[in-house]
């Protein structure tokens, strides 16, 4: 029985992507179906990175259309992935080499926004992402510590700086340019948001696929800066259950949206409490307040990750938690986090500013 290039494409409306939660002929991600005979050959393109899955993908696709297809000979599917800039906010400047600027924000401090930021650009970049991480805690930088980097970094020429790297990521912070680890920054709010602008646009970041920006806790010069002049793509707001927490995240979120950022979603740490004794599980922060304020304001709950002693140890020792146990629990929940930001950032809208050439006017 023959088959034709529509017969196959009927058939992947009937399967669903388990990350997208859409079937493989949705948008453009299916490409070069080639019918030789009884053999079919065709490439997946996915808009996020999935390394990790793309035999997997690959295995399922091809055992649907074996099913699908009766008479179909060798069936061969290529899947891999390309990331490419999407829409920020209007009249914004881009940032060269960097595709996607993700902002991870919190409305208070101490709810685990920079060890939740670290593990998720750790998370894309295990699957096989090109990622930099921009420590802007101008006041307390911790990337140089959770990264494990230590040094100041090289200028070029043009007094460009070259990103620091460690677990394959490229990584700037003000960390790396003040002499020692407790040397306070005084500096008042314009010397801040100036500072920000330098690590940002003055670091020759190599081909980034995302960006994920550390910010302060809060809403003040730094979060209405990057809100205002850096090319955002979109923000993640991390939390804690507790009231308190959920009351000065709601405030973060809110001046995003009030700025034109997109709010990717919201991931609640710190959710619960098992004891390393007797496996008790306790909610010590309250429940559900993630869940609560995502059906508030119309957004998604990423993920809810766990109050656990072996995530701080990882992350003070400079190897987080996605590189210190890869194939752990708590790295499986970070790496889905980070896959669902990945895929709901392919789902917006696309950025063709780049692809324009530049056009320079002269008098001859």
């Amino acid at each position: 029985m023959s088959f034709n290039e529509a017969d196959v494409q009927a058939a992947l409306k009937n399967l669903i992507d388990p990350n997208t939660k859409k079937d493989f002929a949705n948008g453009k991600s299916l490409k070069n179906i080639v019918i030789s005979g009884n053999d079919l050959s065709l490439d997946i393109l996915l808009g996020y990175p999935a390394q990790s899955v793309w035999k997997e993908l690959s295995s399922l696709i091809e055992t649907h259309l074996k099913s699908a297809l009766p008479g179909a000979g060798k069936i061969s599917v290529n899947v891999s992935s390309k990331v490419v800039p999407h829409a920020v906010q209007q009249g914004v400047k881009l940032v060269d080499g960097v595709k996607n600027i993700i902002a991870v924000a919190s409305g208070k401090g101490g709810v685990g926004k920079s060890t939740t930021a670290v593990n998720i650009a750790l998370a894309l970049a295990a699957e096989g992402a090109r990622v930099g991480m921009l420590d802007a805690d101008i006041y307390g930088p911790s990337q140089p510590t959770m990264l494990g980097i230590d040094g100041q970094p090289e200028t070029d020429g043009a007094n460009f700086m070259k990103p620091m790297t460690n677990h394959g990521l490229q990584a700037m912070s003000i960390g790396f340019l003040i002499g020692t680890s407790d040397t306070p920054m005084i500096w008042r709010g314009p010397m801040v948001t100036q500072a920000l602008d330098q690590l940002l646009r003055q670091t020759r970041w190599d081909n980034l696929d995302y960006l994920i920006v550390d910010l302060p806790p809060g809403t003040g010069d730094i979060q209405l800066s990057l809100a205002q002049q850096v090319p955002v793509t979109g923000a993640v707001i991390v939390t804690t259950p507790q009231d308190i927490a959920l009351l000065d995240a709601r405030k973060g979120l809110k001046m995003f949206e009030k700025v034109g950022v997109k709010i990717v979603g919201i991931v609640e740490n710190m959710s619960t409490h098992i004891c390393s004794q007797c496996g008790h599980e306790e909610h010590i922060f309250g429940s559900g307040g993630g869940g609560k304020m995502c059906a508030d304001y119309n957004t998604e709950l990423l993920g809810n990750l766990p109050l656990d002693i072996h995530i701080r140890e990882q992350t003070d020792s400079g190897t987080p938690t996605v590189v210190a146990d890869p194939d752990g629990k708590v790295a499986k929940t970070y790496k889905q986090i980070a896959r669902r930001i990945a895929v709901k950032i392919a789902e917006m809208a696309q950025n063709h500013n780049a692809v324009f050439p530049k056009i320079v006017v002269q008098n001859t």
